[in-house]
């Protein structure tokens, strides 16, 4: 998709620059920022794509995390890999491990793949023929993608660290640094994101498709910066960031979209999505329940699941599960399930990037971390009552903090299910242990090591170039 777009705008570009005199044609298998830069249809191409590389990694992102965590099983009945590499890996040094050049290893190129983009974008922007508000809202929306997709990188390499910068030249390799280095780029960079967005003017010089409804101005967008960084500073809390973290996530989330008073479904569901479609060019959602049949949810979220009242399921549960026809594991490397996934229901179905749902229980994780008790329960027993149709828990501000956290997070597992979140909410609070082994082989993973591949092209180098993960 990145090189049709690149095509198209290239095109563009060539047919502008030719005249009566001279016939200039560039190498459409190299277009060059300077040229895109002097192009509006150009940059609304590259921003497009943009969008397409963020909404590229999500399924198989949702998925890999989802079964680490025991959200989901895929089982493509003739290549087991999908259950050996996740759940039982390969034994090195005594332990069980993720075969770092294995299908568990991903979740990492298409992320550097973005962030190059991402980078490229920037240039553009910088030498556009723009006006500094319009400079501003394109470099604002950018960053927050650029923040997106490291956190996401974070989320699944943990203590490994990862690569914040982008070089200038693809074929030098920037530097490994460590988990808290990450977060506070992050951090930083969805500063810069909202510190442009409020010099960005009252529109942006791009269009935003219709995933962005009601987050496709400056202004609007800005709370959807916030939102992404509350959760990014949550995360860091937990991992080393302390109470400054939880500060940070409260006051990010005070100015995000946050509705605490949300009493619908619709209310709870406001937020960011991807789009797809089975439009020639588009892509379709790759998780979808009409067409990927592979896809189970594991047997623990009914086992854990409360009933309401009236001894119905919770209606988190009702809404996003179904049953399936019983599927076992492939080569008996795992357990049967006879529950699948209802959460998009066909290859149009969006998928969410941040939802105000999320926001509330993120809210309730800071109001825990900060010592406000009561008001952790309060936003715990929205997600409770309106969410999930269930009584108002028993918990009180006397009540230990553990059991208040498993209770959040009770109810954030239910609230965001296969959203990305459990397992790495579980391995953030030290719970990993409590995930279940569904057979004596099985392991939970920490960490997604880094790829085989991104190692071997740092061999023989030294310094900081090399990452703990290799």
């Amino acid at each position: 998709m990145r090189i049709r777009l690149m095509s198209v705008a290239l095109g563009a570009l060539t047919l502008a620059a030719c005249s009566d005199k001279q016939l200039a044609i560039g190498n459409p298998n190299s277009p060059t920022v300077q040229a895109a830069a002097g192009d509006p249809q150009a940059l609304q191409l590259l921003a497009t794509g943009l969008t397409i590389d963020h909404r590229g990694s999500r399924a198989g992102f949702v998925r890999d995390v989802g079964t680490f965590g025991r959200e989901a099983f895929f089982y493509f009945p003739t290549d087991a890999r999908y259950t050996s590499h996740y759940l039982i890996g390969i034994v090195v040094g005594g332990k069980a491990v993720i075969d770092p050049s294995g299908f568990a290893s991903g979740d990492w190129g298409t992320q550097y793949n973005a962030l190059r983009d991402n980078f490229n974008f920037r240039k553009t922007v910088a030498g556009a023929n723009l006006s500094d508000a319009q400079k501003n809202a394109a470099l604002g929306f950018a960053r927050t993608l650029e923040a997106a997709e490291l956190l996401e990188v974070i989320m699944t390499r943990d203590t490994l660290g990862a690569i914040t910068e982008i070089k200038e030249n693809a074929a030098e390799l920037a530097p490994f640094v460590s988990r808290d280095s990450v977060y506070k780029y992050i951090l930083a960079t969805f500063d810069d994101a909202a510190t442009k967005l409020a010099a960005g003017g009252s529109s942006f010089p791009i269009s935003l498709h219709a995933g962005y409804a009601g987050f496709n101005t400056p202004a609007t967008f800005a709370t959807y910066t916030q939102a992404l960084k509350a959760r990014a500073a949550a995360y860091y809390a937990t991992s080393g960031g302390g109470a400054a973290a939880w500060a940070t996530a409260l006051s990010a989330l005070s100015k995000s979209f946050l509705n605490a008073g949300a009493t619908t479904r619709a209310a709870l569901d406001v937020g960011v999505y991807h789009i797809y479609s089975s439009a020639s060019g588009d892509a379709t959602n790759g998780l979808n329940a009409a067409t990927v049949l592979d896809l189970y949810a594991h047997p623990s979220i009914q086992t854990d699941m409360t009933n309401r009242a009236d001894g119905t399921p919770d209606l988190r549960y009702a809404a996003k599960i179904r049953t399936a026809p019983v599927r076992n594991a492939p080569q008996n490397l795992g357990i049967s399930s006879s529950l699948g996934y209802s959460i998009w229901a066909n290859a149009s179905s969006p998928m969410a990037v941040v939802r105000n749902e999320e926001l509330i229980a993120l809210r309730a994780e800071a109001k825990l971390g900060s010592g406000d008790n009561a008001g952790a329960i309060a936003d715990m027993n929205i997600l409770r009552t309106v969410s999930g149709g269930l009584p108002a828990s028993t918990l009180t501000a006397a009540s230990s903090t553990s059991a208040i956290l498993h209770g959040i997070l009770y109810e954030k597992r239910y609230s965001t299910l296969m959203e990305g979140f459990r397992w790495v909410d579980m391995r953030r609070y030290g719970l990993l242990g409590e995930l279940p082994l569904d057979l004596p082989t099985h392991f939970v993973a920490k960490v997604i090591p880094i790829p085989q591949a991104e190692c071997l092209s740092r061999a023989g180098k030294t310094g900081a170039i090399a990452g703990p993960g290799c």
